[in-house]
């Protein structure tokens, strides 16, 4: 007897422009279990996901979102030659799904045409019917499925109406009615050809939200909405520590009591020591700003899912044209400030090479999330939290004007380079303006906590590998202490004489001139392999040298230990210092080549050595 073999998956692609709901489709069709990864031969995002509820095996594959298959850029050129099975290690998909928004469909129609033109089975699937109809639209789904010869089916992905008809729709792709006379060639012909279509369903047209149309003439002032923007991101700032700290102090305190519980249950020796000093103490110092790393993203992500991050770019785009950058390049360095290394991977959207190389090379200086634990504790540590206006305290002041500064750093760096390098092609930029939509609280939770799983993720890999061999230089060679010597003397005579204090003293001469000590030199060294574990060096060197007696918090004994001159060089030496080991390989790899990375390295740490000097000599008086 035949052992019965399953029948292999059914491929989908998900096929639209940006801002029409395909994402937040593939993601209730997989429930968020998607696999990513990268499609071979280019540095294009590869995801996908198996369907959830279907009676047969389906797969969905995410494309990269564009309004035309006339490529410009080399994500929309994968999406078309996945399309076409032209790609390579790519098996060409069964079957194409168009997601369009129902408000807007007569964008997306177009590009029906032309995925059907390809031969591949193609039904189209509406989005947001539902604020169709309460901004007073409509349009006649069964009439418009007759005139295309395609299935349509609408949806309202994020509360999950007409999923069941379109997983029903999946299970029999083998029935799917082909697509009729395609329109002409040119354009005019096809914008008639959408005309008539839509005119044949009854399309009716939705009004302009009265709200929306208040809220823009604010938002998009040209005066009124920069300070719009500016009050954001101040009120943005100041919430991350205000927010944060009720929570962060939870978390430290019990990471305080769990390792001084294990310290006096288990045995004294270097186990007990690795796993309370080195990992409890180390990794813990860093999941401390777990608060902070969520209400910045939560903060960004409903920003962004409320339509008003479209138009943030609208706003500052002047700023942006005096750096010769288009708004593409605005996309990139802002995903940059949760992350640099997704940021320089947007730049694939762009299509001069010009504007791309200045963008990657300009990524480094945004304030990624990385640097916040950094900043958050210096700042804590040295600024103390007066009133400056209203909620408004010194330390959010601090942490904004460090944000800005490496914003402002980031558009002279992309002038500088643009301007430097051979003139290229430059295409024009059209930014759409989507409606104010507030997202559902499940949506918005879902997709805070991927940013955190990933911070967790690095907490428990390279954060923990990190703070175990910086355990191990401060533990190291193992010496015997004073016979008079108190158990704190004793600790801070094992780091003094450690493997770790003769790396620090090694390179301090070069750092000297900032005020930085060789305990700030071991942080700086460990941190290249990712930011947050300066915070677990300064953890557990001032740990190790800490006072039994008075058992004085991390923040303390950073302020007892550090010169408030050399704690605000510090600062601005993370806003320039290229101090993440991924962002250089991310540059490598997206230049091919070690030319870009290697320059970028050396005008970072040039420039954060040469700014860090100059705040410690006028710090210092």
């Amino acid at each position: 007897m035949n052992p019965t073999v399953a029948a292999a998956p059914r491929t989908f692609a998900l096929v639209g422009s940006p801002n029409s709901g395909k994402t937040t489709l593939f993601n209730a069709l997989t429930g968020l279990r998607a696999k990513t990864g990268n499609y071979p031969g280019v540095t294009v995002d590869r995801r996908e996901g198996d369907v959830r509820g279907t009676g047969v095996a389906a797969r969905l594959v995410d494309l990269p979102g564009t309004y035309s298959l006339q490529a410009i850029s080399e994500d929309e050129s994968v999406a078309v030659r996945i399309l076409r099975g032209t790609m390579t290690g790519a098996e060409r998909p069964d079957a194409a799904i168009v997601v369009a928004d129902a408000t807007t469909i007569e964008r997306s129609l177009p590009l029906v045409a032309e995925v059907a033109e390809l031969g591949l089975p193609v039904c189209l699937v509406l989005t947001m019917v539902d604020e169709l109809k309460a901004r007073g639209g409509d349009v006649d789904l069964f009439t418009l499925k007759g005139r295309l010869g395609i299935p349509v089916v609408g949806i309202v992905g994020h509360r999950g109406i007409g999923l069941d008809d379109l997983r029903l729709l999946l299970d029999n792709v083998d029935e799917w009615s082909s697509f009729k006379k395609p329109p002409g060639p040119a354009p005019e012909e096809r914008f008639a050809w959408t005309d008539e279509i839509l005119a044949a369903s009854k399309r009716k047209q939705p009004t302009e939200s009265p709200l929306t149309r208040r809220l823009d003439a604010v938002l998009l002032h040209p005066l009124l909405g920069p300070l719009v923007f500016l009050a954001f991101v101040i009120v943005f700032f100041q919430s991350i520590f205000t927010w944060a700290a009720p929570a962060m102090d939870m978390i430290s305190d019990g990471i305080d009591a769990g390792a001084a519980w294990l310290a006096n249950v288990l045995p004294s020796g270097l186990a007990t020591d690795l796993l309370t000093e080195g990992i409890i103490k180390g990794v813990g110092a860093v999941l401390v700003f777990v608060p902070q790393i969520a209400i910045l993203f939560a903060i960004l992500l409903l920003l962004e899912a409320c339509g008003y991050m479209a138009r943030a770019a609208f706003v500052i785009d002047r700023v942006m044209g005096w750096a010769g950058l288009e708004g593409r390049c605005f996309v990139a360095l802002l995903s940059s400030y949760a992350c640099a290394v997704p940021g320089i991977m947007a730049t694939r959207t762009i299509p001069s090479d010009r504007d791309r190389l200045a963008t990657m090379l300009a990524a480094p200086l945004t304030t990624c999330s990385a640097r916040l634990p950094v900043y958050a504790l210096l700042i804590a540590a040295f600024v103390p939290p007066t009133p400056v206006l209203g909620p408004l305290t010194m330390q959010g002041t601090t942490l904004f004007l460090l944000y800005l500064l490496g914003s402002v750093s980031t558009l002279i760096v992309a002038a500088i380079v643009k301007r430097g390098l051979r003139k290229g092609r430059s295409l024009p930029f059209y930014q759409e303006l989507p409606p104010y939509r507030l997202p559902t609280l499940r949506a918005l939770l879902l997709q805070t906590w991927q940013p955190i799983r990933m911070f967790l993720r690095r907490a428990g890999t390279v954060i923990l590998a990190a703070s175990i061999v910086l355990w191990a230089l401060l533990a190291f060679p193992r010496r015997d202490a004073a016979p008079d010597a108190t158990p704190t003397q004793a600790r801070q005579q094992v780091v003094e004489q450690s493997w770790g204090a003769s790396l620090g003293r090694t390179i301090e001469p070069v750092f000297e001139p900032l005020g930085f000590d060789w305990r700030i030199c071991v942080g700086l060294v460990g941190s290249f392999a990712a930011r947050e574990v300066m915070v677990s060096t300064m953890a557990q060197v001032y740990g190790q040298e800490g006072d039994d007696e008075t058992n004085p918090s991390l923040i303390e004994k950073v302020r007892d230990s550090m010169s408030p001159p050399a704690a605000l060089a510090l600062l601005v030496f993370f806003v320039y210092a290229l101090q993440c080991v991924s962002t250089v390989a991310v540059l490598r790899r997206e230049t091919n080549g070690w030319r870009w990375p290697i320059i970028a390295v050396a005008y970072t740490y040039g420039t954060a050595w040469l700014a860090s000097w100059i705040t410690y000599k006028i710090a210092s008086g």
